[in-house]
């Protein structure tokens, strides 16, 4: 079946804007970093004649991806609730250049608020919710969007909801998403400051058992079974990733906690350990001893943990299903392993107080976990801690994002304002990084690598101008250029 020529965007927006991650970062970071935009590369790979421009990846503008854009029939945009407005625009650009071309949003906000997404930019001719990959695969195909599951788009002037799509149960059946990346992405555009560099991420399933009030991805998009590609199937792609990427040093599995099933993730280890791969994963702070020692042993260099809070009751008020005492038990396995930790932390969640802030900053000092990374609390539309943050007049939706593409704190109480949440953050992030331990390890492992090294003093200068309040105020990438009309396909850049 022929198939129209598809473009997956993730648009140009301020410089270092990082869309990559979707919603759960959708913002520049303390240090400049980009993640790969899997959830287009994944579509992607099921439909033939299609592409991916990462504009923020590729420091596109938006008259450079206008360019690119001639000639393609469907553009399909990754969207988040503090990207939408410029998101819209950019669409407008496409379709005033282009008005054939058919235009959807796709993304956790558009799943949550299909209708209203649709009426806050007519410039959509459709919204896939939840999970859009084979809804998206029909919509190139050119079936008529009636009988499209998932699907919201106008017909007339009316909105229509077609029926929920079922999520994947057989996760097998996506394509790989790596002769995606080979064909379109630049590996070396993506970086992460504590992974290697170049390094590579992908999924191996979708979905996570947790119920953590604020994640979004489960909530929205993904839902609460972990559906898993088998461990064969991952092992196989991972020996085809190390032939098409022999320049990558690590590897990175972004399925929201690639430790939910310890069996499963044992065996992937060991296959792993067989073809000498580095790699990371996101983890929960509770995997026993002897999985952390398979893991070491068969090459896993860190581990992304989410710990939040050192405070036990805010982690029960976020439904996080981890104690403090085995997050500390957990941490010490791993440094006995050589297990690396980039730990995150979360300020601003029910029940923060300034002195459960400094709660935190002593259990993440105590911690003593490689690296960090301090987030203000986000309530995210679709998402119980929203609903809460409604409900209670903490949110303040306006201004999840600043004029500077920096996160701003969008929740606050009577009794601790956003000031003082934002604040909490640079504190954080001073107190832990002003200490003799995580300076002397920067050092070392600088002395060991002049890459590094390079890299190290960049991210330092971006970190040092973050706390000292002297960010400078990003470029924006959307300045509308003058637009030709695309009145005839031509082959695309």
């Amino acid at each position: 079946m022929a198939t129209m020529r598809t473009l997956f965007l993730n648009p140009p927006s301020y410089e270092g804007f990082d869309g990559g991650a979707g919603a759960r970062y959708q913002a520049r970071r303390e240090i400049k970093s980009f993640w790969y935009p899997t959830w287009l590369a994944q579509p992607a790979a099921l439909i033939p004649n299609s592409k991916i421009i990462d504009a923020p990846a590729d420091d596109l503008d938006l008259e450079e991806v206008l360019r690119r854009a001639r000639g393609f029939e469907l553009c399909v945009i990754h969207t988040s609730t503090p990207s939408f407005d410029n998101d819209a625009k950019v669409a407008e650009a496409l379709k005033k250049q282009n008005p054939d071309m058919r235009i959807g949003f796709v993304g956790a906000h558009v799943a949550v608020l299909p209708e209203e997404s649709l009426k806050a930019a007519p410039v959509l001719d459709f919204v896939g919710r939840e999970e859009f990959d084979f809804t998206l695969k029909e919509v190139a195909e050119g079936r008529p969007y009636e009988q499209i599951a998932g699907l919201s788009f106008r017909k007339d002037d009316e909105i229509v909801h077609n029926p929920d799509r079922t999520l994947i149960a057989d996760m097998d059946a996506l394509p790989s998403v790596l002769d995606v990346y080979k064909r379109d992405l630049t590996i070396e555009n993506y970086y992460i400051g504590y992974l290697k560099h170049p390094y590579l991420s992908l999924y191996t399933g979708r979905g996570c058992p947790a119920r953590c009030s604020f994640c979004l991805w489960p909530q929205t998009v993904g839902g609460h079974v972990y559906r898993t590609k088998s461990a064969s199937a991952v092992i196989a792609e991972m020996a085809k990733a190390q032939r098409m990427f022999p320049q990558v040093k690590e590897f990175f599995f972004d399925d929201d906690t690639f430790t939910a099933d310890l069996t499963r993730a044992a065996e992937i280890a060991k296959g792993l350990g067989k073809l000498g791969i580095t790699w990371s994963c996101n983890s929960r702070a509770n995997v026993p001893f002897e999985y952390l020692k398979i893991f070491k042993d068969n090459g896993l260099r860190l581990l992304l943990v989410g710990y939040e809070s050192g405070n036990q009751q805010i982690l029960n008020n976020i439904k996080k299903g981890v104690r403090v005492d085995i997050a500390r038990e957990f941490t010490r396995n791993c440094r006995k392993l050589g297990i690396i930790i980039h730990g995150t932390f979360i300020l601003g969640l029910p029940g923060e107080t300034k002195e459960t802030i400094e709660e935190s900053i002593k259990f993440a000092c105590a911690l003593n976990v490689d690296t960090i990374q301090v987030s203000l609390a986000a309530a995210y539309p679709g998402t119980e801690l929203y609903r809460q943050a409604m409900t209670n007049k903490w949110y303040d939706d306006s201004v999840l994002v600043r004029n500077d593409g920096t996160q701003s704190a969008a929740i606050q109480y009577p009794h601790l304002k956003a000031a003082e949440i934002e604040a909490g953050v640079k504190r954080f992030y001073s107190k832990f990084y002003a200490r003799p331990t995580p300076i002397l390890r920067m050092l070392v492992s600088m002395a060991k690598d002049p890459i590094e090294r390079r890299r190290r003093l960049r991210e330092g200068k971006e970190f040092l101008n973050y706390l000292r309040g002297r960010q400078e105020p990003a470029a924006s990438r959307t300045a509308a250029p003058p637009v030709e009309k695309d009145v005839r396909p031509t082959a695309a850049v």
